[in-house]
């Protein structure tokens, strides 16, 4: 075989059975696959051929200009020629694919890339050049005597669209140039005095050249052929574990390595944290209304158990000591932002919010059960017990424990007063067993 043929011919070894996966995960490898069973009169046929294709029946698959070729094997071990032809781009229209590829760049770097964009196809179907095959492009020939597609011309596409995702390139081949002759003709188009005159136009005319991603409604526009979403990853058991630190070199100044290694730390527990929700959630959860001040995000950062001098810095940085700022960790472990402004806010209840409050209180015990309550501002403390509930500003009540002189936060949230004063008990009760 020499030089040329080589160049306009390529032969594939047989590929493994396919089973339990699809045949093209690429987007043109869908949209070769779409082609043919969009036209194909007999989908008892199509099936055939999925079966013989998943089976490994398809043998040595050639592929030249306009044509594809191979032998397929029946299930009772008979075999037959299958060829499936494409009509190849006449000169005209190679000229103009070549000519629309070369300006820009990113399409020649796709190609090389073993990649076909949208837009490539896009652009070049703009210049009136069809790389995919469309409805009824794909005619069938095989020795079965079908004369449409047959069980064998359909296991032999099945099997083309594996060798399209690999390469895309064969693509071309088929529609008639081989991979040594298209490079060596872009090449020859992007050494061209025009080519080069351009490029000596200005700063403005080289950058207009770089590919600039993929249009969002070219993207939309192959929604029908692109490959299904992967499932959902797996919830790690529990978030990474940062680099380690530890070196030989010591870190610039400024830089505290305790401070950084525990902001790498609550990095990786947030994103985890984040991620669990999503995965629960199946939609994107919504983020904060407010940005973070300065006192909240140092709040945020000391869950974990810094190290003390790390501590002691976000405790400063939060407005705190170091007792105020393990009140304020908790109550953003069972809160957030909110629950760290119950901690922090004493407002006055009025109005309709104030009813509502005093009915909610009245409905959650029956008379014999009800505690006696001393309410200042949104706080109402149980009298004679080291026990309080607090409105927050969303309505929901917050359980707190009085601890050597300070309120601390017990519980999370309820809507039910009741409730959020029995997780009290229980979260004593629970405190009990662990001593």
């Amino acid at each position: 075989m020499n030089r040329h043929d080589a160049d306009t011919q390529r032969t594939f070894a047989p590929l493994p059975p396919a089973h339990g996966r699809a045949f093209a995960h690429t987007w043109w490898g869908r949209a070769w696959l779409k082609a043919l069973e969009d036209a194909a009169l007999d989908s008892a046929q199509l099936k055939a051929g999925r079966r013989l294709a998943r089976a490994g029946a398809v043998g040595a698959v050639s592929v030249r200009p306009g044509r594809i070729t191979a032998v397929v094997q029946d299930r009772d071990h008979s075999a037959c020629r299958a060829d499936v032809l494409l009509a190849e781009l006449d000169g005209e229209q190679w000229n103009r694919l070549l000519d629309m590829t070369v300006e820009r760049a990113g399409h020649v770097a796709a190609l090389l890339d073993r990649d076909m964009p949208p837009h490539l196809v896009e652009d070049a179907a703009a210049a009136g050049v069809e790389l995919l095959p469309g409805m009824g492009d794909l005619e069938a020939q095989c020795d079965c005597g079908a004369w449409d597609h047959c069980g064998h011309t359909a296991a032999l596409c099945y099997q083309v669209a594996r060798l399209l995702d690999q390469d895309p390139l064969v693509l071309l081949l088929m529609r008639g140039r081989g991979e040594r002759t298209l490079l060596a003709d872009l090449q020859a188009r992007s050494a061209s005095p025009a080519t080069e005159a351009s490029a000596e136009a200005g700063t403005d005319a080289a950058e207009a050249s770089v590919d600039e991603g993929v249009d969002a409604v070219e993207a939309y526009a192959i929604g029908g052929i692109l490959p299904p979403l992967p499932a959902l990853p797996e919830l790690p058991a529990e978030p990474g574990t940062p680099p380690a630190l530890d070196t030989d070199t010591p870190p610039p100044a400024g830089v505290d390595p305790d401070a950084l290694r525990h902001l790498a730390a609550r990095t990786a527990a947030e994103a985890h944290r984040l991620l669990a929700e999503a995965l629960h959630t199946g939609t994107e959860q919504p983020g904060s209304a407010e940005e973070l001040t300065t006192a909240q995000d140092a709040v945020r950062l000391a869950l974990g158990g810094p190290v003390e001098a790390v501590a002691d810095r976000l405790a400063q940085g939060s407005g705190r000591d170091r007792e105020g700022l393990a009140s304020a960790t908790r109550a953003w472990e069972l809160g957030g932002a909110d629950a760290l402004a119950v901690l922090e806010e004493e407002w006055g209840v009025s109005g309709e919010t104030l009813t509502r409050a005093r009915a909610a209180l009245e409905r959650a015990w029956e008379d014999e059960e009800r505690p006696s309550l001393r309410s200042v501002g949104n706080r109402w403390t149980v009298v004679g017990a080291p026990v309080q509930l607090r409105l927050g500003r969303n309505g929901r009540w917050w359980p707190y424990r009085e601890e050597r002189g300070r309120w601390v936060p017990a519980g999370g949230a309820s809507r039910d007063p009741a409730t959020a004063l029995a997780s009290l008990g229980a979260a004593t009760e629970d405190d009990d067993g662990r001593r």
